[in-house]
């Protein structure tokens, strides 16, 4: 039996769900379904927390079901895949990252930011700057966006 005041936990999913656009049909309905959970509820609760991000921006989501059938949920920001290509001006990756580019080429200032917007979420506030930095980087390359140097060359 869990301790007095604490609920047990039946399961914890991880979704990617546009920001004000869940909806009971896929795919967040059949999965919050089959946990028996209130899947108008979750839709409500989560398009009115997520309000003020731009509408359709992919949020991951992780939604934690009890075993009473209440859930709560964390949302966190956007993946670095999706900052980029905004970033770039596409909708798509490279088909042949490496040798492929898409887009405009990004700035280290557009990469430094999006380290920023990382930096945000709970499980990477210990990563230092210049890691979260590195792996926009990584990032770029498998997604076929060019990075350029855009500082200033007289500082």
């Amino acid at each position: 039996m869990p301790p007095v005041g604490r609920k047990a936990v039946r399961q914890v999913l991880r979704m990617l769900v546009p920001a004000g656009k869940a909806a009971p049909g896929p795919p967040v309905g059949p999965r919050l379904g089959q946990l028996g959970l209130n899947i108008m509820q979750f839709c409500k609760d989560f398009n009115k927390a997520t309000e003020n991000v731009r509408q359709g921006t992919p949020l991951p989501t992780v939604i934690t079901a009890y075993t009473d059938r209440t859930f709560t949920f964390v949302t966190r920001t956007p993946p670095v895949a999706y900052l980029l290509l905004r970033a770039a001006g596409v909708d798509k990756g490279s088909a042949q990252p490496g040798r492929q580019y898409v887009g405009e080429p990004v700035g280290l200032r557009a990469v430094y930011e999006i380290a920023c917007i990382k930096q945000q979420d709970h499980h990477l506030q210990d990563v230092p700057l210049r890691g979260l930095c590195k792996c926009v980087l990584g990032t770029a390359r498998s997604v076929g966006v060019r990075i350029v140097d855009d500082r200033d060359a007289s500082v």
